[in-house]
């Protein structure tokens, strides 16, 4: 069976090869942990689980990588602007630290919600400041380096594949676009290794001396050296930890064996022309190697057909779903019936419709009963559906196909399910057990609701919902009850 993938390098379908037979090394753009994260993160997420999963299912081992940026991730792609932990600490009042770890607990609990594998390494940057610093000394001693007032930078302008990943070559972005016309960069895209704590960053708090790696965060900046103080690029990490995890011995040796470092590297399509493309020119400038062998981006969700963000009111979080009686598995299914490579509108009514189809697979699940064995025919035409650019709308058809057999069982459905990862086996319990809280919280809404005071109800109604809880309204007045387990 072959495996093809389109490639965001070449900008076409490839045949893929392992580097090495059997074994498969990944590496995906995770978490910059200064907020909670969205839906919109989150198809990135199940989109790279769906292909560590796929080569699980194929019998290759699969070494995957994802990171934590917990630190010098910039509001601007221009290495300008605030750090967004810094940022975000400042307005919660606490240290960025505090702030890196609250939201990285939210993601890892979210990932559980949706059956989201963790990676084998979930590696943080703040913890890999030597393996920073040492491809810094590294791309310095190939020349690829210079020194401003503000930080170290990369001379794009010595790399002469810049832009290969994009189409866009580095001559032809725009200065405007990129950075400030009196900057002292050599290049309009050239990018920051490493930021001093001078200048709008003088009062950074994460800061280590770029000399020995050692942790200056406890010492106030007047006390530190400005020049030796400071914090890595954000492009720079991902790039020391992939190696480090991927292929340490690229980073020891000239003399690497493989033709490359890593077979595939997973984001978001807006990663493509300034992160990824800066990952490519730091990590072959520092080894004299090729990075990767396979780029694979998946595109936006957008929200009733317009832009995700913020300032819309429209950056949606599993708890909001949630709150709207929305489990997150049915967001799984709805993210696994589109094609990773095509723009995905998310609205509330195509949420509920997947979440339906979810529990009508379960009940077929239920109803094709536990004896038989595999189905082989079915499981081949499940597989070669992921094969072709890992189509899961096309092999979640396979599986509903496979449904309507009069001879569908479990075990065929639980091969399916190792790649969907949908917890087709899942029954709901309907027992419910009340406790004192439980029933107070009821007497108080249906007093509430007596009362015609539906922002009490609305509280009450989410209260319960906390404990685990759905409550629904009847005409006579009741309020039903039933587990969300």
């Amino acid at each position: 069976m072959l495996i093809r993938f389109t490639n965001s390098l070449g900008r076409k379908k490839e045949v893929f090869e392992p580097l090495e037979k059997g074994r498969v090394k990944i590496y995906s753009c995770g978490p910059t942990v200064y907020a909670s994260p969205h839906i919109g993160n989150f198809r990135a997420f199940i989109f790279a689980d769906l292909l560590s999963r796929s080569f699980e299912f194929w019998g290759y081992e699969v070494e995957n990588v994802m990171n934590v940026t917990d630190v010098g991730h910039l509001t601007s792609d221009s290495d300008s602007g605030e750090d967004k932990l810094e940022k975000s600490a400042a307005k919660e009042k606490v240290s960025p630290l505090e702030i890196a770890r609250k939201y990285e607990k939210e993601f890892l609990v979210d990932l559980d919600k949706l059956n989201i594998k963790k990676p084998k390494y979930l590696p943080r940057a703040s913890e890999h400041i030597t393996e920073q610093v040492e491809l810094i000394k590294k791309l310095a001693e190939q020349g690829f380096t210079y020194e401003t007032s503000d930080g170290i930078y990369f001379d794009t302008g010595k790399f002469k594949n810049y832009g290969e990943l994009s189409g866009q070559k580095a001559e032809e972005k725009e200065a405007g676009a990129r950075v400030a016309v009196k900057s002292e960069k050599n290049n309009p895209a050239d990018f920051a290794l490493w930021k001093f704590c001078v200048g709008e960053n003088a009062n950074h708090i994460l800061r280590w001396d770029i000399a020995t790696g050692k942790d200056l965060s406890d010492q106030q900046p007047a006390t530190s050296n400005q020049q030796l103080a400071g914090f890595p690029g954000w492009h720079l990490e991902c790039s020391a930890m992939s190696l480090k995890y991927l292929a340490p011995e690229i980073l020891q040796t000239t003399n690497y064996k493989l033709p490359a470092a890593i077979d595939i590297h997973t984001g978001g399509v807006d990663h493509i022309p300034v992160h990824h493309e800066n990952e490519i020119a730091q990590s072959e400038a520092a080894t004299g190697k090729k990075f990767v062998n396979f780029w694979l981006h998946n595109e936006f969700l957008t929200v009733d057909g317009g832009k995700m963000s913020k300032s819309l009111g429209n950056l949606f979080t599993l708890a909001d779903l949630e709150r709207k009686r929305i489990e997150p598995l049915a967001f799984r299914y709805f993210c696994l019936n589109s094609n990773y490579r095509g723009k995905l509108n998310f609205t509330f009514e195509a949420l509920e419709n997947a979440q339906s189809s979810l529990k009508k697979l379960r009940n077929e699940f239920q109803k094709a009963g536990p004896k038989g064995k595999v189905d082989q025919k079915a499981v081949d035409q499940f597989s070669e559906a992921l094969a072709d650019d890992l189509n899961s709308p096309r092999a979640l058809a396979a599986a509903w196909e496979y449904a309507r057999s009069p001879k569908a069982n479990q075990a065929t459905f639980n091969k399916f399910d190792e790649v969907l990862g949908l917890d087709l086996a899942h029954q709901e319990n309907n027992e419910v057990k009340i406790t004192p809280e439980l029933q107070k919280l009821l007497d108080e809404r249906a007093a509430a609701r007596a009362a015609k005071d539906f922002k009490k109800s609305d509280e009450l109604r989410d209260q319960i919902f906390k404990l685990g809880f759905d409550i629904e309204d009847t005409a006579d007045g009741n309020q039903l009850l039933k587990n969300r387990a």
